[in-house]
């Protein structure tokens, strides 16, 4: 047994050995000694771990990189004694306080980052580099790694360290039983003297970017212990280096093959940041960025680059270009935050190629999912908690737009889903968080995400004489939330339809226009909003400020009168500084110009003028979009109201005949149908009470 054991010490010595020389002697491109300055820094930091970057080792000693990633575990475990041995010269009282240090890698060679999809039995054992986003994540729990038990007979200590999944019990006592010849010696475990570690699991599923047509994401379970507990939320992008580690499958039968189910071991996690798009932009990739910049018609070869297979849509898809480069995100020294992504919600017809959009849009956007309304629960598109069968611990799971931080969600099919869980994206929207409550687990996520949404009319087809609430069946709590609408109407037009159908018939026959050949490919397109997001943060000009207050205060003017509605609210005046900061990224430009605010007041105007709009008096009236009833409309409401009212104070307080009413509103001027349906909006929110058949009585006189 000890002549077995002689050479494992020898090669752990020398591992150490070798690290310890490693961390004291590696000298970086400065010239500096890297690792004695980071093992200095853990002391002042209270850090157990050093992060060794695997480039780094590779440089000092192959020999000694080679065998990290062959046999990560013992090999760690040497480089973490070796922090100890330096850690006593550099900082002796620091060593004695912390018992074990950590030595965490990061920076592993391209053929040991594997997708999770391509994970296999050869990399059981080995170290390597996982990516992936964070779908579930388990409460913080205590590891026992080391158990002191009690001896029931004679009170004496046994310490026990737990290496297995199951509790390890001593099999004799060494105090009163050295020779184990008792058979029934009962021990009771110490808590307080035992040994114990943070643990916490999480699931990391492949990237939706990544995923092949008509799979299902793969993922794989990760444990982290110690420091690296709560690194991680659901919905962040992670690369986690460690071991992959096999254990027997829960569900396997008693008579099938040895089966196992592969989980990773964390030895060190990189969480990318909103900022870091999962794009990779090489030196290359960034001088043609810069040099279609410099183009003077950039913003217009952008916009013709949106969708080119689908004809026309002009203002639609420059709103898209917009969305897609987003305004600057700003936290005030009040600590308030407002958002800088853009919300657009397309309304149309059947066959208007909105769905096309949305997918052109969910391919293109760094960090693009795309969901369906259908599909789509409240759960699935903000966060729920579940509970795993085997174990029944309860889990966080991220949904599509926790799951989009950073990028763009594109819903379709809008108003086909189920009003409670539409309800549930109204703070994903504004607050740009997703908070939940559940079964004891007290949340909040980040949902940094624009919002591509499309939906079709109430009535089949959108009617032009009714305003934007009666035509879709959304609340205005819904509405007001989105910086842009687009109504999209397919009306017969011989000139305009004979132009379509060459466009769409010409790219059947794969004869394409000559525009198309000019657009950005599709691949440099992404690169360069990918770009645009991360290092681009336009600052409004003074020019640009002057024209956004004079058409806010110009539009406000309007509703100075008394009986003029409300025509632009504060909400649409953040609206247009977001939609004037893109249309600088677009340009790579980091000052927003008078011409940048004026293309913004352009894209408001068209979504006022089509969508914010008394569809009665022809006049602006915000209100339509953010309440769901012009003032128009509201006063002709009081009016029916205060003659309900006269109608029962005549009829001593008793309830009066609902068609009596009707008949007298008409008699009055009213629309028979409009009465009846606000007779029917009253009794629905109990302002009305029906007490027998045919009869209405207000509940507040």
């Amino acid at each position: 047994m000890s002549s077995e054991a002689v050479p494992i010490e020898v090669e752990e010595l020398n591992l150490e050995e070798k690290f310890v020389e490693f961390y004291k002697a590696f000298k970086d491109a400065k010239g500096e000694y890297e690792y004695r300055k980071r093992i200095s820094r853990m002391a002042l930091e209270g850090s157990i771990s050093l992060v060794i970057d695997f480039e780094d080792l590779l440089q000092f000693d192959e020999e000694l990189a080679s065998r990290l990633l062959d046999s990560p575990r013992e090999t760690l475990d040497a480089a973490s004694k070796a922090i100890k041995a330096v850690m006593k010269v550099e900082n002796p009282d620091y060593a004695a306080m912390v018992e074990e240090f950590k030595a965490r890698v990061r920076g592993l060679p391209d053929n040991y980052q594997v997708s999770i999809r391509n994970l296999r039995s050869r990399h059981i054992g080995k170290l390597i580099a996982v990516e992936g986003i964070v779908t579930k994540i388990s409460p913080v729990k205590q590891l026992l790694i080391e158990a002191v038990f009690r001896c029931e007979e004679c009170g004496g200590e046994i310490r026990v360290p737990q290496r297995e999944r199951t509790l390890e019990k001593p099999q004799f006592c060494p105090h009163c039983d050295p020779e184990g010849k008792k058979k029934k010696t009962k021990f009771e475990l110490i808590v307080e003297k035992s040994k114990f570690i943070d643990w916490q699991k999480f699931v990391l599923q492949e990237k939706p970017e990544e995923l092949p047509p008509g799979q299902l994401p793969r993922s794989l379970e990760v444990i982290v212990t110690e420091d690296l507990v709560d690194v991680v939320r659901p919905g962040d992008r992670a690369v986690v280096t460690g071991f992959l580690l096999a254990a027997k499958d829960r569900f396997q039968r008693r008579e099938g093959p040895p089966l196992f189910q592969v989980y990773m071991e964390a030895n060190y996690v990189d969480v990318a940041t909103r900022e870091s798009l999962d794009v990779e932009i090489t030196p290359d990739d960034e001088r043609r960025i810069l040099e279609l910049a410099k183009r003077p018609d950039i913003r217009e070869l952008i916009i013709n680059s949106i969708a080119p297979s689908i004809y026309g849509y002009r203002e639609i898809k420059t709103a898209i270009a917009l969305l897609l480069f987003g305004g600057v995100p700003k936290v005030y020294p009040d600590g308030v935050r407002v958002r800088g992504d853009i919300h657009v919600l397309l309304i149309g017809d059947p066959g208007t190629a909105k769905s096309q959009l949305l997918r052109y849009v969910a391919s293109i956007a760094p960090r693009g999912i795309y969901t369906t309304g259908k599909g789509a629960t409240a759960a699935g598109l903000t966060a729920a908690v579940v509970r795993e069968k085997s174990t029944g611990d309860f889990y966080l799971e991220a949904g599509a737009l926790v799951l989009a931080d950073g990028g763009v969600a594109c819903i379709d099919e809008f108003d086909k889903m189920d009003p409670r869980d539409r309800v549930s994206i109204h703070e994903a929207m504004e607050q740009q968080t997703v908070s939940i409550a559940k079964a004891g687990i007290v949340a909040t996520l980040n949902a940094r995400a624009s919002v591509l949404a499309a939906a079709n009319p109430a009535f089949g087809r959108y009617i032009p004489g009714r305003s934007i609430t009666e035509n879709i069946d959304l609340p205005p709590t819904i509405l007001s939330r989105f910086d842009l609408i687009f109504v999209i109407t397919d009306r017969p037009n011989r000139e305009r339809d004979r132009q379509l159908a060459e466009y769409v018939l010409d790219f059947h026959r794969q004869r394409y226009p000559e525009t198309l050949e000019a657009i950005i490919p599709r691949e440099l397109l992404k690169k360069y909003i990918a770009y645009a997001r991360k290092y681009i943060k336009p600052r409004l000009s003074e020019e640009a400020k002057a024209k956004l207050v004079n058409f806010y205060v110009e539009m406000r003017a309007r509703s100075e009168e008394p009986d003029s509605p409300i025509t632009i609210t504060p909400r649409q005046l953040e609206a247009l500084v977001r939609l004037a900061e893109a249309h600088a990224k677009m340009a790579l430009s980091e000052v927003v110009t008078e011409k940048d605010a004026e293309a913004a007041i352009d894209l408001m105007t068209y979504f006022l003028k089509s969508v914010g709009i008394d569809v009665e008096t022809r006049k602006i009236d915000i209100d339509v979009v953010m309440t769901g009833q012009s003032r128009s409309q509201r006063e002709k409401i009081l009016i029916l109201m205060d003659l309900i009212k006269e109608m029962i104070e005549e009829n001593n307080g008793e309830p009066v005949k609902r068609e009596d009413v009707i008949q007298r509103a008409v008699e009055r001027g009213f629309d028979e149908a409009f009465v009846r349906k606000i007779i029917e909006k009253l009794h629905e929110s109990g302002e009305l009470i029906e007490p027998r058949p045919g009869y209405i009585l207000r509940t507040v006189m």
